[in-house]
């Protein structure tokens, strides 16, 4: 049985966007407790269990893409599926799953004397479970992506977040100390894999088909070695900033990392999955493809850089409230690390695009380079503090934004300052709303944090609603019909093709 990918008619928009509205529901959902789980954490665990669980977890990504060799992509954008691929992808990634789960327990007393940290090893020999897990649920979550089933997805992830969150209160309550991030980290991915299954009621066949492989194989290998060069890059900064400034330093990184990361997860998360299939039922139509992304650019722009200028500019008050007191080395590195999370915006953007039309090589190329550049900086500048790092990131980030200009134009088939369009206008937005919210800030510098920073937010919003509307009028009209088109489309029946 073979199932035609959708031909890209109207109802392809409707899905994205409810897509979007499903999946960014499901983050803030997860994230609201995730906030109230980590304010618990910061102050039962200390820094150096985040910087040895983060550490350790550094490792877990490598494995796994090598169980799944960037199947996954290739089935969510590939023009017909059937079983027969389906069932090849499944058991390949079922069985390097296992034996890479068992490679990693084995690796694991040399990878901590790689961190200088004897107390990794363990965690990384329970983490390997993890493997297992992701790779035995990836092929039904990618029939669910490939449906453009996102509501299912979200409910389904919003779940496994929550009892994994519980789970992890009591055991840190019970002094399970880094333990309790460990049986974090495979609650979630055991119910969310469960949960897939039961969803797809899709049955592998005992079948393995070499031709199927190959396919598969040269699409996913060139994903495959892009991830694995950003999480070779990764874990590159992970052993150079605990080997030269302690692992208590990259568990102050790793909270000033988090809490950037969970404001772009909460806004933006969705944008790579949705915007990946939906590109791929549209590529062929080269007008319609630059008309939505050029679209997607400046939502995405002026959705995500409303967040990540609060967090630039109330970092030190934020961080306290959320995570407790002892983390004063996060502020200004969060601060700087906000600041290069709008710079790269547009990255979760392209990312989709390049995937979704089936040029996962140009994205390999740019990746090796940035890669390359960025851990290369990490260590010119780890001697320097955590400080000189996230400026070096920032540095990194505007040669990256530009160089994406480029690639991306040529894609689309259109000029590189009309790509850096969304871009421009934003920067404008951001320097308005940041310099309202920092006068802000300075005024109620005598007040209360949370109150300080609830005058600093309202300052920021207004400012960058305004200036929007001024500098990019048809912005907040595309905005409103883009939440109108996601409730709409969150009401269309999605068809299981996969019986």
């Amino acid at each position: 049985m073979s199932v035609p990918v959708s031909s890209g008619g109207p109802g392809v928009g409707r899905r994205a966007t409810a897509g979007v509205f499903w999946l960014t529901a499901q983050k803030w959902a997860t994230r609201v407790l995730g906030f109230v789980t980590i304010a618990v954490l910061t102050r039962l665990l200390s820094p150096e269990d985040f910087g040895t669980v983060a550490a350790a977890s550094t490792v877990l990504p490598f494995f796994f893409l090598f169980a799944d060799l960037g199947f996954a992509a290739y089935i969510v954008q590939a023009k017909r599926v059937d079983q027969r691929m389906l069932s090849t992808a499944f058991w390949f990634s079922l069985g390097a799953g296992v034996a890479l789960c068992l490679v990693m327990i084995a690796l694991a007393p040399a990878l901590g004397l790689l961190f200088r940290n004897n107390d990794v090893v363990p965690i990384i020999q329970a983490l390997s479970i993890w493997v297992v897990l992701t790779a035995f649920g990836s092929v039904p979550m990618a029939i669910l992506r490939r449906d453009m089933r996102f509501s299912v997805i979200a409910l389904q992830g919003a779940g496994a977040a929550v009892v994994a969150q519980v789970i992890a209160l009591i055991l840190a309550f019970s002094g399970a100390g880094a333990w309790t991030l460990v049986v974090q980290s495979l609650v979630g991915p055991a119910i969310m894999s469960a949960l897939a299954w039961m969803t797809t009621r899709w049955h592998p066949q005992r079948t393995f088909v070499r031709s199927d492989f190959f396919a598969m194989a040269s699409f996913g290998g060139k994903v495959l070695v892009v991830e694995f060069v950003a999480m070779l890059r990764a874990l590159g900064e992970a052993v150079v900033i605990s080997a030269t400034l302690g692992v208590g330093a990259f568990g102050y990184m790793t909270i000033a990392q988090r809490l950037v990361q969970v404001v772009q997860d909460m806004s933006g998360s969705a944008i790579v999955p949705v915007t990946q299939v939906a590109f791929a039922k549209i590529r062929d139509d080269a007008e319609r493809l630059r008309s939505a992304y050029l679209r997607a650019s400046r939502l995405i722009y002026f959705a995500l850089a409303l967040p990540l200028t609060i967090v630039a500019v109330a970092a030190p008050l934020i961080i306290p409230i959320i995570f407790g007191d002892g983390w004063e080395q996060s502020y200004q590195v969060a601060q700087i690390l906000a600041l290069t999370g709008i710079m790269s915006v547009s990255a979760w953007l392209d990312h989709g695009l390049f995937y979704g039309t089936g040029k996962p090589g140009v994205w390999l190329l740019y990746a090796l380079i940035i890669d390359a550049l960025t851990l290369g900086t990490t260590l010119a500048l780890a001697h320097m503090g955590l400080v000189a790092i996230a400026f070096g990131f920032l540095g990194v980030c505007i040669v990256a934004t530009v160089t994406r200009w480029f690639l991306t134009s040529r894609l689309l088939a259109t000029r590189a300052g009309v790509v850096a369009g969304p871009f421009w206008f934003v920067a404008v937005v951001v320097i308005a709303s940041g310099t309202a919210g920092w006068a802000v800030k300075e005024a109620t510098a005598a007040l209360p944090p949370f109150i300080s920073l609830i005058f600093i937010g309202f300052a920021v919003l207004i400012v960058h609603l305004v200036a929007t509307r001024v500098i990019a009028p048809q912005v907040l009209p595309e905005a409103a019909s883009m939440l109108a088109r996601s409730k709409a489309g969150a009401r269309v029946p999605y068809l299981r093709r996969f019986a």
